[in-house]
């Protein structure tokens, strides 16, 4: 049986199912072609550890694209919301099954299912993520960060929960810190896709903080940049890098092999933050990103931090 992914055939598995070993190699694409900074840091963890974080990824990716796929189909008129539910309840249904246990030929299953042997990742985790995601398919300004943090937590947080129980820890606060992880890297993300969310219609920055520097929703959906904007981005920046600065906490509570996977990743996240300001803060009509040589360029300083700074 042949799987492909982006018009390449990934995976050449047998005439029935796909072994764990073909699974695991497709969920490696999928994370490869989709996460280009989470995919380098995790060519620094141990080869046991990387196949359960790829069956992860490729899970949380594929229910994020069902997601983005049923959107489209409801603004032109294709699926219907009652359809949708159906649809949602199906993967619900099937991630229950998974967890049961029970025979799937799906590639991304058999490979949560063979990583669930080893790991002990609570069902409701990945179905918090389920929930974050559809969030975004009845979209509503966030008030407050308050409510901004519940929709972080979901899509983002929830997934460090997922990775500290793969990467193993010594201490439960060790979990605390990744919630705190998570919340930094949506936030990032949050600042890098501002032009690309204003051209859907949407500002996903708490509409308390446009109020608190008398910037208005209307020049935000015209993607005006003036002073109020900046002081605004730079106060989004400062929230993200308490954020990180306080998850970095958790990293020593991490079994050893894992910390230097996890610190590359959160470096490198937190630098789009410098991007951005190295962009003016223009984050409307430039997208804040790193470069494969400004990331690698931040190993050698990582490995002096875990080795001589602890």
């Amino acid at each position: 049986m042949k799987y492909s992914y982006n018009g390449k055939t990934v995976v050449r598995g047998p005439v029935t199912a796909p072994t764990p070993e073909d699974a695991y190699l497709y969920c490696r694409q999928i994370t490869r072609y989709h996460a280009k900074t989470f995919y380098l840091a995790t060519r620094f963890l141990p080869q046991q550890q990387r196949k359960p974080i790829y069956a992860m990824y490729a899970l949380l990716r594929t229910v994020d694209d069902v997601v983005d796929t049923a959107e489209d189909k409801l603004t032109n008129g294709t699926l219907s919301r009652a359809e949708l539910g159906v649809m949602m309840d199906s993967w619900k249904e099937r991630l229950k099954a998974c967890y049961r246990g029970e025979h799937n030929n799906d590639p991304i299953m058999i490979a949560w299912q063979d990583t669930l042997r080893s790991y002990s990742i609570p069902l409701e985790l990945p179905l918090d993520l389920m929930e974050g995601v559809t969030m975004d398919i009845d979209f509503k300004p966030f008030q407050t960060f308050d409510d901004l943090y519940v929709y972080c937590y979901k899509v983002a947080s929830v997934v460090g929960l997922m990775c500290s129980e793969i990467f193993g820890y010594s201490d439960k606060k060790a979990l605390d810190h990744a919630i705190e992880l998570g919340i930094a890297m949506q936030l990032t993300n949050i600042l890098r896709d501002v032009g690309e969310d204003v051209d859907r219609g949407r500002i996903y920055l708490p509409l308390e903080d446009l109020d608190r520097f008398g910037y208005s929703r209307e020049e935000f959906m015209q993607k005006k940049m003036n002073d109020r904007f900046v002081a605004l981005v730079k106060f989004q920046i400062e929230r993200a890098r308490k954020y990180y600065e306080a998850s970095e906490k958790g990293i020593p509570m991490l079994e050893k092999a894992s910390r230097f996977a996890v610190k590359v990743s959160s470096r490198n996240y937190c630098n789009i933050l410098q991007t951005i300001e190295e962009n003016n803060y223009d984050v409307f009509s430039q997208r804040a990103y790193r470069t494969l040589f400004q990331k690698l360029r931040t190993i050698p300083s990582i490995w002096y931090d875990l080795h001589f700074q602890a």
